[in-house]
């Protein structure tokens, strides 16, 4: 059933109390006002990861002794593989610490079997180690941030009932902030109602365990050092 920007807009206003329901219209500047608003709430998303529910896969070639590569509108990147024909690799992920800041031979060209993600104005950039030695298909698993709204776009095309109710009372939360309005009891209560389940459903906690040695730290060699024999370790 199709659900447009200004219905939203609407409801917003009548669930914040500040037109009633049966007896006002939403004024043309109110709509305007509500319109900016919920495109605000988009936009802070991409600094709220967990209050985006939706995971999207990108696909792309990595190029021949090529580090960096841009991917818009990325927020988070969960995993990342590589294919030589129909077999999938498993890549791992560095902190940005050890990516930049430990020992290791610059442009060596094998598999690339690390990344690490910095986030940047637009998107953000990848980066592969090592560099790779052939242009290799990559498939990319992550969040990517929530495009702004059209006044008559309908919503029901690109999200689902239960993020278009939340949006409903996080823009009338915005609506009474931005009016100066006391915001009611009841939008606050639904309005943390879904945000607890949407963060739940799109941060779960990793509870696996990891043993760590008294003895040392064993560094495990990769297919691409034992049987390429292009990387080497410092440790």
């Amino acid at each position: 059933m199709p659900y447009y920007v200004p219905e939203l807009i609407t409801g917003a206003f009548n669930t914040a109390g500040i037109v009633a329901r049966e007896f006002e219209t939403v004024t043309a500047q109110q709509g305007q006002d509500g319109f900016n608003l919920l495109n605000e709430i988009l936009t802070d998303k991409t600094v709220e990861e967990d209050m985006i529910p939706y995971y999207l896969k990108y696909t792309f070639n990595a190029v021949q002794g090529q580090e960096t590569y841009f991917i818009p509108n990325l927020i988070n990147l969960d995993t990342l593989t590589f294919f030589i024909q129909s077999v999938r690799y498993q890549m791992t992920p560095l902190p940005r610490r050890e990516y930049f800041g430990t020992p290791r031979a610059n442009n060596v060209q094998s598999l690339p079997y690390n990344w690490h993600l910095e986030r940047q104005f637009g998107g953000a950039n990848l980066y592969l180690y090592f560099l790779p030695d052939t242009n290799f298909p990559m498939e990319a698993w992550g969040q990517f941030r929530l495009q702004s709204v059209t006044i008559n776009q309908d919503l029901s095309l690109t999200l689902d009932p239960f993020y278009i109710n939340y949006l409903k009372y996080a823009l009338a939360d915005r609506i009474c902030a931005y009016y100066n309005y006391s915001v009611p009891p009841g939008v606050t209560q639904l309005m943390n109602k879904y945000e607890g389940m949407i963060s739940k459903q799109s941060a779960q906690l990793d509870m696996r365990c990891a043993k760590v040695s008294t003895l040392g730290h064993h560094q495990n060699f990769s297919f691409a050092q034992v049987n390429i024999g292009k990387g080497w370790s410092p440790s």
